[in-house]
C-alpha cells in the first residue's frame, strides 16, 4: 500500500504517463492485446467486497451523489481495492454495455500489470489523482475512454481503493478529476470520522470559511494528548508526512497545553480557538468528541464518557470493585515485568496478546488493561472461544439478522464485536476458533466494521482487541490451524504470564483474592480475610494445575466453610484439594498443629514417603476416633485418598 505525501507531486503530466507506458513495456505487456474477458467469480467478488467492507459501505452513497452529477455524459463510476480490482460500478445504462466490452466491470483488476497505462493502476502506481484520456491509454483496446481517478487514503495514510470515473473521450470535462478527488476527500473524511468517533477530532484551517468543508484539516488525538491520525489536508498544512507526526503531543503541534485547549472548547462549544502551527503560521480550530470528556487528574487528559445506554445492563447489582494494574502488581518480579511493558502501550492501538497456562490470570489482566485505558467507561466483553461451539460462536461474534437461521431470536443479535463498540473485546483461547472465523475475524479487524449473518448492512465498530491463549499459536500456523495474517495482526504486543507455582506472591495474592471475594459474594461479611500459616505452607507445595483460577475456587469454597472464624485453617479446606494438587516436592505432607492425645506418638521418619503420608493419616484418625470423614478433613484429603493410604499401610 501507498504511503500518501503531503503535497501532490510535482512531476509533469507527461512525465507520469511516460513512466507509466515504460512500467507497461516492462509488465510485458503488448498495444495490441485482447481485454481480458475472466473477471473474478461471484462468490470470489463477495469475499473481495468482504474483506473491503468497511471502504465499499462508505463510498457507495458517495458514489451515488458522483453519479447524479454526471448523469446522461456516458459514462461511469467505479470503485476500486488497492490492487485496482474493480468492486463496483455506476453508470448510464448505454455506457456499461460499451465499458463491458473492454472488460471494465466488477471483479477485473485495472492494476497496470494487467491493464498497461490507466487512469485507475497509473493513479495507484503513483499515489496522485490521476487522468487518462483515449490515446494516452497504453492498450488500444482502452483508447475509447476517458478516465479520471484518485486513489482513496485510510486514516493512517495507506492506500486502500481508488475512486474513478470513466466515459465517452467526446464526453470529456476538463472538471472531472477535480470532481473525483473531492469526493475520495468525502469518503477519506468519513473514514476518519468513523475511525476516531471517540477520540478527540480537531477541525483546523488558516481560514474559518474552510473549517467544515472538505479543505478543512482533520487531526485525531488520544486523551494523553498524543497525535493519532490526521488527514490530507492537515498533512498539507504541518508540512510533515504522517509518520513524522504520529505520537506526537498535541502541544507541540498547536503551541497550546493539550487539557486547557479542550477546557477552552467545553466554555464555549462551536466557537474557534486559535492555534499556532509549527510553522508559525495561525489556524483556527474546533474540538469536538462524541461525548463530554471527564478530566482525570493523573492523566492532565480526557477520557471519552460513553453514554449509560450503550453498557449492558448489570441486573441491579453494585459493580465489582475494578481490577487495575496496581491490584495484580502484588510484588512478584515477572508479573511486575508483564504490566511495565502493557502500560507503555496502554490508551494506544496496539493489540496486545496475552501467553500463559489455563488460569493465570489472562482476563484480569485484559481487565486492567480495559481498566487503565481512555476506553474504560464504555463495555468490556470477553468471549470464550474454546467454550463456544463452533455453529454458535460465528453468531455470538458477529451478531445475525432477524431470520438468518432457524432457531434464532425474532428480532436478532448485535453480537459480541459489536457489544463492545468504543470498548475492548477479549478473545480467550483465541488459538480455539475455528479458522472460518479467524477469516471472519480478520476482515472486521481490516475494516473496522461488522456485517452480521443474514445481513448486507456493515455495522461500523471501533473496538479494542485483546487475545489471549495457552497454545503455541507459531506451531499451530505450521500445521496450518491458524492463520498467520491473524496472529501478525493480534500480535501488537505480546506478553506472557508466569504459572502459579513459579510466582513469589502467593501471600499477597492470598489475601487480595479473599478481599475481592469478599465484595463479590453476597452475604459475605463473615468470610474470613486471611488464611493460617499452616494453610499457606500447603499452598507453597503445590503445583497449582490450575493456576489462580484453582487458587481463587479453593479461597472462595474455605471461606464459606471459615464463615465465622477468624481466618481459614486446614479443616476449612475442600476434601480434594491435597488429591488434585500433589506437593510440588516429595516433602511429605505437614501435620496439621499438635493436639494432646492419647495416641502412641509417631515412629522415626519412614524412608518411603508413602509411610509418612499413611502414618500422618493413622495419627489423624487416632484423634478422630477413626472417623474417616473427619480425618480426611482436618488432613485436607478425600476419603478415598485416606481409604487408599490405609490399604498402602496395611500391606506394607
Amino acid at each position: 500500500m501507498t504511503q500518501r505525501s503531503v503535497t501532490p507531486s510535482v512531476t509533469g503530466r507527461a512525465d507520469v504517463l511516460a513512466q507509466a507506458h515504460a512500467r507497461s513495456r516492462d509488465f510485458g505487456l503488448r498495444a495490441s492485446e485482447a481485454p481480458d474477458f475472466h473477471p473474478l467469480r461471484p462468490l470470489a467478488l463477495r469475499d473481495l467486497v468482504d474483506c473491503n467492507r468497511s471502504l465499499y459501505a462508505h463510498a457507495l452513497p458517495v458514489m451515488e451523489t458522483l453519479h447524479a452529477q454526471i448523469v446522461d455524459t456516458d459514462s461511469m463510476v467505479l470503485l476500486t481495492d488497492s490492487n485496482g480490482v474493480i468492486l463496483h460500478s455506476l453508470g448510464d445504462s448505454d455506457f456499461v454495455e460499451k465499458a463491458e466490452r473492454v472488460a471494465l466491470c466488477p471483479g477485473v483488476s485495472w492494476s497496470e500489470a494487467h491493464r498497461g497505462t490507466n487512469a485507475v493502476g497509473t493513479a495507484l502506481a503513483e499515489g496522485q489523482p490521476t487522468a487518462v484520456h483515449g490515446g494516452e491509454h497504453f492498450l488500444q483496446a482502452n483508447r475509447i475512454l476517458t478516465c479520471s481517478c484518485a486513489p482513496i487514503a485510510d486514516p493512517y495514510g495507506r492506500t486502500i481503493g481508488a475512486l474513478d470515473v470513466s466515459g465517452d473521450p467526446r464526453g470529456f470535462h476538463k472538471h472531472t478529476l477535480a470532481l473525483v478527488r473531492m469526493s475520495a476527500q468525502i469518503i477519506e473524511n468519513q473514514l476518519f470520522a468513523n475511525q476516531f468517533g471517540d477520540a478527540v477530532r480537531v477541525r483546523f484551517h488558516a481560514r474559518s470559511e474552510f473549517i467544515g468543508t472538505l479543505f478543512e484539516g482533520l487531526a485525531a488525538f488520544g486523551a494523553d494528548g498524543a497525535l493519532l491520525a490526521a488527514n490530507r489536508s492537515a498533512l498539507f498544512q504541518f508540512g510533515r508526512p504522517l509518520d513524522t507526526l504520529l505520537g506526537q503531543p498535541f502541544e507541540m503541534l498547536f503551541g497550546t497545553a493539550f487539557p486547557a485547549a479542550l477546557q477552552k472548547a467545553l466554555r464555549a462549544p462551536g466557537e474557534c480557538l486559535t492555534l499556532m502551527l509549527p510553522s508559525g503560521v495561525r489556524v483556527l480550530a474546533r474540538a469536538e468528541y462524541a461525548a463530554r470528556p471527564a478530566f482525570s487528574a493523573d492523566s492532565g487528559g480526557p477520557r471519552t464518557v460513553t453514554p449509560s445506554s450503550s453498557v449492558a445492563p448489570t441486573s441491579g447489582k453494585p459493580r465489582a470493585a475494578a481490577i487495575t494494574f496496581a491490584t495484580l502488581d502484588t510484588g512478584d518480579a515477572r508479573m511486575a515485568a508483564v504490566l511495565d511493558r502493557v502500560e507503555k502501550v496502554r490508551g494506544r492501538d496496539i493489540a496486545l496478546l496475552v501467553l500463559g497456562k489455563t488460569g493465570t490470570g489472562k482476563e484480569w489482566l485484559a481487565r486492567a488493561m480495559h481498566e487503565e485505558s481512555p476506553r474504560r467507561d464504555a463495555p468490556f466483553v470477553a468471549v470464550n472461544c474454546a467454550s463456544l461451539p463452533d455453529t454458535l460462536i460465528e453468531a455470538e461474534l458477529f451478531g445475525y439478522e432477524d431470520g438468518a437461521f432457524t432457531g434464532a431470536r425474532k428480532r436478532g443479535n448485535v453480537g459480541k464485536i459489536v457489544q463492545a463498540d468504543g470498548g475492548t473485546l477479549f478473545l480467550d483461547e483465541i488459538g480455539d476458533m475455528p479458522l472460518a472465523q479467524q477469516v471472519r475475524l480478520m476482515r472486521v479487524l481490516q475494516e473496522r466494521c461488522v456485517v452480521p449473518l443474514g445481513g448486507t448492512r456493515a455495522v461500523p465498530v471501533d473496538v479494542r482487541i485483546v487475545c489471549a491463549t495457552h497454545r503455541n499459536l507459531r506451531a499451530m500456523i505450521e500445521e496450518g490451524t491458524f492463520r498467520e495474517d491473524l496472529y501478525y495482526r493480534i500480535n501488537g504486543l505480546v506478553v506472557t504470564l508466569p504459572a502459579l507455582a513459579e510466582r513469589t506472591d502467593l501471600p499477597v495474592l492470598v489475601e487480595r483474592i479473599l478481599t475481592r471475594l469478599r465484595s463479590d459474594e453476597p452475604d459475605s461479611e463473615r468470610m474470613p480475610t486471611r488464611v493460617s500459616q499452616d494453610v499457606l505452607e500447603y499452598f507453597a507445595r503445590c503445583r497449582w494445575p490450575g493456576n489462580l483460577r484453582q487458587l481463587a475456587n479453593v479461597l472462595r469454597t474455605a471461606g464459606i466453610m471459615a464463615e465465622g472464624a477468624a481466618e481459614i485453617d486446614v479443616e476449612h479446606l475442600p476434601d480434594d484439594f491435597l488429591h488434585d494438587c500433589e506437593p510440588a516436592s516429595d516433602e511429605p505432607l505437614r501435620a496439621p498443629p499438635a493436639v494432646e492425645s492419647s495416641a502412641p506418638s509417631a515412629p522415626s521418619p519412614p524412608a518411603r514417603m508413602e509411610e509418612l503420608q499413611a502414618t500422618l493419616i493413622e495419627q489423624t484418625l487416632a484423634r478422630n476416633n477413626g472417623n474417616i470423614s473427619a480425618a480426611a478433613r482436618e488432613l485436607g484429603l478425600a476419603r478415598n485418598t485416606v481409604y487408599r493410604y490405609m490399604r498402602i499401610r496395611t500391606t506394607h
